[in-house]
C-alpha cells in the first residue's frame, strides 16, 4: 500500500469532518452565536482573559493540546498493524475530537469560562465535580511530570535540539510584544517569527549543546533538564497570556504546521510503501488485545480528555468572539488528528524492510518517538534530500514544541485547579498564583524525584495509566456538554454515542490492565487502577442519572 494514497485519504476525509459535519454541529447543535458576549470581553484582566484574534487562539489552543502523545501513541500503536491505528485517528477526529474540543470550549463560554471540572458541580452534581477533580489533577500530573522527561531526553539524545527548542522562548518573548503592542502587522510578525525559528533549528547541529551525564554528585544531566523546565514552566505559567504563552504557542503552532507539511511533501515526493502489515497477526510475546487496548493507547489525535482542560482552561478565556470556536476548536482537533496520521505513516512506511520496523517494534511500548524521528528523517532525507541529522533536529524540535508548549499550559491549568480548590473549600491563600504555582510544581516534582528517584522520571510509573485516565476525562466532558444540550432541548445523540464508546472502551481497558498489573506484582500501579475504575464506573451511574433527570425536568416543562 503506498503511503501517499493513506495521506490523501485521511486528510480528505477530515477535511470532509471540517467542512461539512462541524459545519452542522456549530449551527444547528451548538448554535454559536456572533453577537454572544465572551467572557474574554466581560472579564477582560490583561493577565488570564484577553480577547484573541482567532489564528491567534488557534495556535495557542492546537500547540497545546498536541503535545508529543499524538506522535507517541500513534507510533506504538501501529505494532497491531496501520489499518486499526489510522482508522481510529481518522474517524475520532472527524466524528469525536472535533465536537469534544469545540463544545467543550462552548460550554465553558457559555458559564462564565468556568473549567469543566467547576462546571459539573452545576450540570451535574457535587458528587461528580469531586470525581472529576481527582480526575482532572492525575491527568495534568501524569503530562507534566511525563512531558518534562520526554523533553529532557530528547535534548539529551539529540543535543542539535538544545538551541531551537530554547531558543523559541525568546523569539517568542519578542514576538509577543510586536503583537501585542502593534507594532507590526500579525502577518509580517508570523513572517519573521518562523524564519527566527527555522534559523535556529539550521543552527542546531551547528552548535550541539550536551548536557554532562552527571552535572554534580547525585544530579544527572536528565535530571538538571526536568528542573530546568520546571523553572520555566512555573515562570511562564503566571506570565500574562499574551506575553509569553500565546505568542510561543502561535508561532510554534505555524511553525510545526510547516514542519507538517514538510513531512507531507517528503511522503508525496518519496511515495513510500507501509512497510509495516495491515494487520499484524505476528505480534511480540506480552502485546496486548487490540480491542480495547488501541482506544486509550491512541488518545491525542483521535480524542483526548486533557483538549477539554485546555479548551474550558485557557482557550475559553480567550475567545474573540463565539462562532471562533468552529476554527480554534474544531481546526485544532483536524491539526491534532493531522499530526497523528504523520506518526503512523513515518512510523510504518519510515524504514527501508520489514525486518528493520519488526526490531523496532519488539516489545509492545517501543517504537513511540523514537520511531517518529527516525522514521520522518529517514523519508524527508530521501524525498527532499536534506541531511539526515537536520532532518532528525527539525522532528525533535517539533517533539520537544510540542511537548514544551503542553506542559507551559498544564501548569497552567494545575495552578488553576488549586485555586478551584481554594474557592471550593474557603482557603484564601490557594486561590493566589504564586502559592498554587508552588504547589502545582511541587507536586509534580514530588512525583517526578519520588517516585523516580535522581533522575526525575518517576512520571514515567504512572503513564501506563494516562490513556484510560484521560479518555474517562474526555467521557466527563463529553457527559457534561450533553446535560447541557439536554437542558436546552437540542440533540443529544451527537455527543451521547463517543460518550457511551468511550466509557464502554475505558472501563474494559481497566479491567485487561488490572490484570497485567497483577500479574507484574505491581501493587502501586494495581491499586491506582481501581481507584480510576471505580471513578470511572460512578462516572457512569452519574451519567445516567444525570441524564434522567435532566430529561425528566424537561418533559415537565414542556
Amino acid at each position: 500500500m503506498s503511503a501517499v494514497i493513506l495521506l490523501f485519504v485521511g486528510l480528505g476525509m477530515m477535511a470532509l469532518g471540517y467542512f461539512v459535519y462541524s459545519k452542522f454541529i456549530a449551527e444547528k447543535i451548538f448554535k454559536l452565536d456572533p453577537d454572544f458576549r465572551t467572557p474574554a470581553h466581560e472579564f477582560e484582566d490583561g493577565v488570564d482573559f484577553v480577547p484573541t484574534n482567532k489564528f491567534v487562539l488557534w495556535g495557542h489552543h492546537f500547540t497545546s493540546v498536541a503535545g508529543a502523545a499524538p506522535i507517541v501513541g500513534p507510533a506504538i500503536a501501529v505494532i497491531w498493524g496501520w489499518a486499526p491505528a489510522f482508522a481510529w485517528v481518522v474517524l475520532g477526529t472527524m466524528f469525536f475530537a472535533g465536537i469534544h474540543d469545540a463544545g467543550a470550549i462552548w460550554a465553558s463560554v457559555r458559564n462564565r469560562a468556568k473549567s469543566v471540572g467547576s462546571l459539573t458541580g452545576d450540570v451535574v452534581g457535587k458528587r461528580a465535580r469531586s470525581i472529576f477533580m481527582i480526575v482532572i489533577f492525575l491527568v495534568l500530573l501524569m503530562v507534566n511530570a511525563v512531558f518534562a522527561v520526554v523533553i529532557a531526553r530528547l535534548m539529551m539524545t539529540f543535543p542539535t535540539a538544545v538551541v531551537p527548542v530554547w531558543g523559541a522562548i525568546f523569539v517568542a518573548l519578542i514576538i509577543g510584544q510586536l503583537i501585542y503592542r502593534r507594532i507590526m502587522t500579525l502577518p509580517v510578525v508570523s513572517i519573521l517569527g518562523v524564519i527566527a525559528l527555522y534559523a535556529l533549528i539550521f543552527m542546531g547541529p551547528s552548535m550541539p549543546i550536551q548536557m554532562p551525564a552527571e552535572v554534580m554528585p547525585g544530579v544527572s544531566g536528565n535530571a538538571a533538564w526536568i528542573l530546568l523546565l520546571f523553572l520555566y514552566a512555573a515562570i511562564a505559567s503566571v506570565l500574562p497570556v499574551w506575553m509569553l504563552l500565546q505568542p510561543r504557542d502561535y508561532i510554534n503552532g505555524l511553525q510545526l504546521f510547516i514542519g507538517l507539511l514538510i513531512l507531507y511533501g517528503a511522503i508525496v515526493v518519496l511515495n513510500p510503501t507501509m512497510i509495516a502489515p495491515m494487520f499484524n497477526v505476528d505480534v511480540p510475546a506480552g502485546t496486548p488485545s487490540l480491542v480495547p487496548l488501541l482506544f486509550v493507547t491512541i488518545a491525542c489525535g483521535a480524542i483526548s480528555g486533557f483538549h477539554g482542560l485546555v479548551a474550558s482552561g485557557t482557550t475559553s478565556k480567550q475567545l474573540n468572539r463565539e462562532t471562533d470556536i468552529r476554527f480554534v476548536g474544531f481546526f485544532g482537533a483536524i491539526g491534532e488528528g493531522g499530526l497523528a496520521l504523520a506518526a503512523i505513516l513515518v512510523a510504518t512506511a519510515g524504514f527501508a524492510s520489514l525486518a528493520d520496523w519488526q526490531a523496532m517494534y519488539s516489545a509492545f511500548g517501543q517504537g513511540g518517538v523514537t520511531a517518529f524521528v527516525e522514521g520522518g528523517a529517514y523519508i524527508i532525507h530521501n524525498g527532499l534530500g536534506l541531511p539526515q541529522v537536520t532532518a532528525a533536529t527539525l522532528l525533535t524540535v517539533m517533539a520537544a514544541l510540542f511537548a514544551g508548549t503542553t506542559m507551559d499550559t498544564g501548569l497552567r491549568l494545575q495552578r488553576y485547579i488549586f485555586q478551584e480548590w481554594g474557592e471550593i473549600y474557603n482557603q484564601e491563600w490557594m486561590k493566589k498564583p504564586l502559592p498554587a504555582t508552588l504547589l502545582a510544581v511541587g507536586s509534580c516534582l514530588l512525583l517526578a524525584f519520588g517516585a523516580g528517584g535522581a533522575d526525575g522520571s518517576g512520571g514515567m510509573i504512572i503513564w501506563p495509566l494516562f490513556g484510560t485516565t484521560n479518555q474517562l476525562l474526555a467521557g466527563l466532558t463529553l457527559l457534561v456538554i450533553t446535560v447541557m444540550l439536554v437542558h436546552l432541548r437540542r440533540p443529544m445523540w451527537y455527543t451521547l454515542a463517543p460518550l457511551c464508546f468511550l466509557l464502554v472502551m475505558t472501563v474494559t481497558a481497566l479491567i485487561f490492565q488490572l490484570r497485567t498489573f497483577y500479574e507484574q506484582q505491581n501493587w502501586f500501579l494495581l491499586g491506582l487502577d481501581l481507584v480510576v475504575l471505580v471513578a470511572a464506573i460512578s462516572v457512569a451511574m452519574e451519567c445516567a442519572a444525570a441524564l434522567k433527570r435532566h430529561r425528566a425536568q424537561v418533559a415537565a416543562e414542556d
